[in-house]
């Protein structure tokens, strides 16, 4: 099969002139999001508005990043390298599965969700790995969530490269959308897999808006 079906899109990014800020998400309780990061806070945006939108309900959800909850990460690094512990409450938030998971909890979803890590930043491979349950059948239809947030400082200059499409990695934004392998009211746009620009997130998500 070399098709499959889309939603409307949603998406979030910060703006340009204060890249670390993220969504409000009022929706969910003040001690639910007092110490989430960016990324969890787009992600968690990105579930409720494409749920929103397109009303599709607890449907199993497939998050692709580049580098996860990076920040939270190097904090986690230094508490090792520094104070030579690991605090539970921080190294529960910096794995991988944290940002789709609280986004799970916040929509009170419970169908489940798959993360998926590509290798060198490889957007079509997450992506194909992404849609494979609903391409063979396993799964009628899921939400696909796309996310990545700033890098901090100290690592922006392993992040200076640009993706095979011209656009730089080091740029936070989120998106989501309901996939499909047949088309109905909720995915009624067509995309021809072989044809569809797939070098980076933002290279499809340009063409799918």
């Amino acid at each position: 099969m070399n098709k499959i079906y889309i939603s409307k899109v949603v998406s979030w990014a910060p703006p340009a002139e204060n890249p670390g800020e993220a969504p409000k998400i009022e929706f969910t309780p003040p001690l639910f999001r007092r110490r989430l990061s960016q990324l969890c806070k787009m992600v968690i945006q990105a579930v409720h508005d494409i749920i929103e939108e397109t009303g599709c309900g607890d449907i199993k959800q497939a998050f692709i990043s580049t580098h996860g909850d990076i920040k939270r990460q190097l904090d986690v690094s230094r508490q090792s390298l520094v104070d030579k512990e690991i605090l539970p409450a921080s190294f529960s938030y910096s794995v991988f599965n944290a940002p789709i998971a609280l986004a799970s909890l916040a929509c009170k979803l419970k169908s489940g969700y798959s993360v998926i890590f590509p290798q060198n930043d490889d957007f079509k491979d997450a992506f194909q790995t992404a849609i494979a349950p609903v391409l063979c059948g396993d799964e009628k239809s899921e939400i696909l969530v796309y996310g990545n947030e700033l890098i901090p400082e100290e690592y922006e200059g392993h992040y200076t490269a640009t993706a095979p499409d011209g656009s730089r990695l080091n740029e936070p934004f989120v998106f989501a959308a309901v996939l499909s392998a047949e088309k109905n009211d909720i995915c009624s746009r067509e995309i021809d897999l072989e044809k569809c620009d797939l070098r980076s997130a933002k290279a499809f998500l340009k063409e799918i808006l």
